[in-house]
């Protein structure tokens, strides 16, 4: 939206809310930081909590799915909260239950491990959808590097929480509970630095939202721009969170220690938040995004063919699956942005791509390990994934043609 078309109002409201940008971005970044640690801490605790609670391994398999779950279902009705009550106040409300997620699921009653998880899934869910809207608003010259760099902070603050789950469960008496509840503290903190953004006027004021009416245009689910942004979105999380959830298996079959899988484990997303940084440069430079879709697709098509046909090579595909999915992570994140009209659209459009891509996420890695199961091989498995794949550089070049949904 040119400035120009600012009513009055909006222009004020717009240079009060960027009066201390600094604090802006400190705030966005610490709500990156804290979008995957809360969830990453528990796969490393996973077999302590299953055997203190005496969990099924089904039961132990939900609790990592439950909060993807969540995100596909409330993401399309986050964009409703959101012009409801403003962007700011939904972040400050999504901090607020991921605090009290945080705290309840590391009570002693075994109950409060759902109920929190069930909180934490919903409060990342509405961060998840209306970060990219509000950098594309307050910050629409630099949102794709902005975007990129919440992005490598998401993965890198996510990487060290895996990281450190084990060794902080180890300090006292509390194991894992202890582990799990340190979260919050990085959690509160981004929430007291956010209280200044919730004395703002909400974004929606009368000029804004007279704007928009000029600008009206149709909802993304009926736009088929909408979906192709939306199944790149899935695609390339079906990719990633299966590389995560089951390399160690397939490297056990070749194998390779369990020391050395964690490694390459950890080499990937390592190599993932060098490519996050990476677009930071990219992105603002490119006219559109077909060759950057197409190129981090076939990065992924590269590594997963690896793994195919030369699985004793497994680190150096994992690197080029790594890159692949590390920017096309940040391109799928841009793309709410890029391909929409105006703030309210980049949020339902961010709503609806963000609950296909994690109920799609949710999926994948449960469908991999059935036919995994019904082959007693990795075959099939990973020649379905490398057909996945490149359905994602056929969604990626469509949705990173230089428009817009009308």
């Amino acid at each position: 939206m040119p400035h120009s078309a600012l009513s009055p109002k909006s222009a004020a409201t717009k240079r009060s809310r960027l009066r201390h940008p600094l604090l802006l971005i400190t705030g966005i970044m610490l709500i990156a930081a804290n979008l995957r640690a809360a969830l990453t801490s528990v796969g490393p605790l996973l077999e302590q909590i299953q055997q203190q609670l005496m969990l099924s391994a089904t039961a132990a398999g939900l609790l990592n799915s439950l909060p993807l779950i969540l995100f596909a279902v409330l993401s399309p009705l986050t964009p409703g909260l959101a012009k409801r009550i403003g962007i700011e106040r939904t972040l400050g409300m999504a901090l607020l239950l991921l605090v009290a997620g945080i705290v309840l699921r590391s009570l002693p009653q075994n109950g409060m491990l759902w109920s929190g998880s069930v909180l934490i899934g919903a409060a990342i869910a509405f961060a998840n959808v209306v970060l990219p809207t509000l950098v594309k608003r307050d910050f629409p010259s630099r949102a794709a590097a902005m975007i990129a760099g919440y992005a490598a902070v998401m993965s890198l603050a996510a990487a060290t929480a895996s990281g450190l789950a084990v060794p902080l469960a180890s300090l006292n008496n509390l194991g894992w509970r202890f582990s799990l509840l340190c979260w919050s503290l990085p959690t509160l903190l981004a929430l007291i630095v956010w209280l200044p953004q919730l004395r703002r006027p909400p974004a929606s004021t009368a000029g804004d939202t007279q704007q928009v009416s000029l600008t009206q245009s149709r909802s993304p689910w009926g736009s088929a721009l909408g979906w192709q942004v939306a199944l790149f979105m899935g695609l390339q999380s079906i990719t990633f969170y299966t590389i995560i959830g089951w390399f160690s298996a397939f490297a056990a079959s070749h194998g390779t220690s369990p020391q050395q899988a964690g490694f390459e484990l950890f080499i990937y997303q390592m190599v993932a938040i060098a490519a996050n940084f990476v677009m930071v440069f990219i992105l603002p430079r490119a006219r559109d995004q077909r060759a950057i879709a197409f190129c981090s697709s076939s990065l992924i098509f590269i590594g997963v063919t690896g793994l195919l046909l030369l699985p004793e090579n497994s680190l150096i595909w994992l690197i080029f699956a790594g890159l692949g999915a590390g920017s096309s992570l940040v391109l799928a994140l841009s793309f709410f942005g890029l391909r929409s009209g105006h703030q309210h659209q980049a949020t339902q459009l961010s709503g609806m791509a963000q609950s296909v891509g994690y109920l799609l996420a949710a999926l994948g890695p449960t469908l991999f390990g059935m036919l995994h199961d019904l082959t007693q091989g990795w075959q099939l498995p990973l020649s379905i994934l490398l057909g996945l794949t490149l359905l994602q550089m056929l969604f990626g070049v469509l949705a990173g043609r230089n428009r817009i949904i009308r």
